[in-house]
């Protein structure tokens, strides 16, 4: 039998193997230069896809909608204010009114549960858009734009991500480098790291592999000879300014600075980040963080100098957002 990812949904990248993973990011990296030569076919016409979006964004449902209409299926877009999911319907539910309308189901928002229950029930392929546990379709970008830049076999690629690793981005891309045979470092504070059951299965998916996961505190060592550096915010949306002092106080030796980046000794050093990032003070956000916290003026978790650098390669990252999710809809639903 052919292989073969039809009808899969993509919950955490948990339960997708290396040669799941190779092959979307093989399909990524062909529907990337058709769309660049013009030559794209479209292979989901017919298809709806509803779009569920508890929390704000950008790239993910810009991503999505382009993806989807570039190969000719059609979006509705489901924020809070449209939807009774949760508030006087049960997920279960609406997992089972969707799935009877639509062909595939994307959700963003913030339990890890609410995902896993749309894809039991709705019967359909159901894609993470994030959840406060994972990030799975950002980590396809990731590798992709790694791929794209390191220039050597996946194998053979190193990369640290420094600062909370507490959150989906740090839980995922531990995952998928595990999965990937890739060696992954998380350098963070001891109260902010992964937690000991996720450690324990990157560490079991490693072995299978041949990756090296390595969680630890000591950002010189986690960072050293790296080929790309990793970050995200240093806080969640929502949290007032008011409670980030003491995280301020634990991830500031984490920021990722110019020094920070020299240190690597390897000085094709790439910086990336799932975006948006606090860089400086030009946001709402950054205003009042550097109002309350004048040290992070110049950037939060990065610095603008990093951030608008030629090492910053957040924005083709951004962009493979749009190439990775439109190759994991094509593979489940084509």
């Amino acid at each position: 039998m052919p292989y073969t990812l039809r009808g899969r949904s993509m919950l955490s990248l948990v339960h997708h193997t290396e040669r799941d993973l190779t092959y979307l990011l093989d399909l990524s990296r062909d529907l990337k230069r058709a769309k660049y030569a013009g030559t794209e076919q479209q292979l989901l016409r017919g298809k709806n896809i509803a779009l569920i979006f508890e929390k704000t964004s950008t790239r993910t449902r810009c991503a999505f909608e382009v993806a989807a209409y570039d190969q000719g299926a059609h979006v509705t877009y489901i924020d809070p204010t449209s939807s009774q999911m949760g508030h006087k319907e049960s997920v279960k539910d609406t997992a089972r009114v969707l799935g009877r309308m639509y062909d595939a189901i994307e959700y963003r928002g913030f339990s890890q549960s609410t995902v896993e229950i749309l894809a039991e029930y709705s019967g359909v392929p159901v894609f993470n858009g994030l959840t406060d546990e994972f990030h799975p379709t950002q980590m396809l970008a990731d590798v992709l734009t790694m791929l794209e830049h390191a220039r050597k076999p996946i194998h053979e690629i190193s990369y640290a991500y420094v600062g909370d690793g507490r959150n989906n981005v740090a839980n995922s891309l531990l995952l998928v480098g595990a999965k990937l045979g890739m060696d992954v470092r998380i350098a963070a504070p001891r109260s902010l790291q992964p937690t000991d059951d996720l450690v324990t299965m990157c560490k079991e998916f490693a072995g299978d592999s041949g990756a090296t996961a390595t969680v630890t505190d000591d950002i010189e060592a986690a960072v050293n000879g790296v080929d790309f550096i990793h970050t995200d915010v240093w806080v969640s949306m929502g949290e007032p300014v008011e409670s980030w002092g003491e995280r301020v106080h634990l991830l500031l030796p984490y920021q990722v600075t110019a020094d920070l980046m020299a240190s690597t000794g390897n000085p094709r050093t790439k910086f990336m980040h799932c975006l948006p990032a606090f860089h400086n003070a030009e946001t709402v956000v950054g205003k009042r963080v550097a109002e309350q916290y004048p040290e992070l003026a110049n950037g939060i978790e990065v610095t603008e100098d990093v951030f608008e650098s030629p090492a910053n390669i957040a924005f083709e990252q951004a962009e493979n957002r749009m190439h990775t999710i439109k190759a994991a809809l094509v593979a489940s639903l084509a």
